[in-house]
Order: C-alpha cells, then sequence, then structure tokens
C-alpha cells in the first residue's frame, strides 16, 4: 500500500488517549482534525532515543510558534499502548499543546501505509517516523522518513511549510 501523500485525506481511525482529566478515550481522527488545521506526526516508538530526545521535544518546543501560524491541533501517533504513552507524556511536563494518541494494534498506522517492520530490533510492527499537515483532513504537507532516519519529519520543517 502507498502512503498517504498530499492531496490525500486524512482517514478517520479510532486511536486511545488521556484526556486532561485522567481517563482513558477512544478519538476519532475525524473528531479531531475534520474543519481544522492539524499536524499529525508519527514516530516508531515510545521512549525510543530519537523520539523522545528530538522528535517529540521538537515539537513540544515549537508548539506555540505552530499555533501562531494557526495550526489548531499537535497530534502524535504511536504504535504503543495507551498506558505506554501516558507514561510517555508524563515524562514532558512542559507539554501543553501535544496529544499522545495510541495505534496500540497498529491499525491506523497501516491505514495511512505508514508501517515499518521494525522486527529484527525486536519492537515488531511499528509506525515510520512521519510528519503531516492537514488542512480539513487534506494533506497538505507529507514528510515521511526512510528507515530509522530523522531529516523531514521535525517540527522546523512543518514551520518551514507554514
Amino acid at each position: 500500500m502507498a502512503p498517504i501523500g498530499v492531496g490525500s485525506t486524512l482517514p478517520d481511525g479510532q486511536l486511545a488517549w488521556f484526556d486532561e482529566n485522567d481517563q482513558l478515550q477512544q478519538v476519532s481522527i475525524h473528531a479531531l482534525a475534520a474543519g481544522k488545521k492539524v499536524i499529525l506526526f508519527g514516530v516508531p516508538g515510545a521512549f525510543t532515543p530519537t523520539c523522545s530526545n528530538q522528535h517529540v521535544p521538537g515539537f513540544i518546543s515549537q508548539a506555540e510558534q505552530l499555533k501562531a501560524k494557526g495550526v489548531d491541533e499537535i497530534l502524535l501517533v504511536s504504535v504503543n499502548d495507551p498506558f505506554v504513552m501516558k507514561a510517555w507524556a508524563k515524562t514532558y511536563p512542559e507539554n501543553k499543546h501535544v496529544k499522545f494518541l495510541a495505534d496500540g494494534a497498529g491499525k491506523y498506522t497501516n491505514v495511512l501505509g505508514l508501517e515499518l517492520d521494525l522486527t529484527e530490533k525486536g519492537l515488531g510492527l511499528r509506525s515510520r517516523r512521519f510528519a503531516l499537515l492537514a488542512d480539513d483532513l487534506k494533506v497538505t504537507v507529507a514528510n515521511i522518513e526512510e528507515g530509522g532516519q530523522f531529516t523531514v519529519s521535525g517540527a522546523e520543517e512543518i514551520l518551514k511549510a507554514l
């Protein structure tokens, strides 16, 4: 399956997250993104070095600038269970804008065409590293990494595109 690209419509899907009241919720991507400008970015795994030390902190530290340029939601998705995503989110006490969404079985990642097989590294099927910018569900920027690279999917690249 070809990966999602510019001009595509974000598919709907259900992801899990813990809300501001620490309640586990199922949320629809369309409910979060319809009629809004959103960033949906994905990482191979919670607590992994590049994701934890560079990718996620970049979006957290640049969130105010992204919001100032019209971004309504910043959504992080990873093929992890919601409890892992909750624990990972708590390691960023300065975060006010990035929602940590769990794609526990990787179904949404699969629909996006962005699966990455990391079985040889002991991680199983995960997500490629990516950043999508969508306006009312239409993808306007699709920065998708090859392998484990981190060159085009950071917050700085999305800022440049806005």
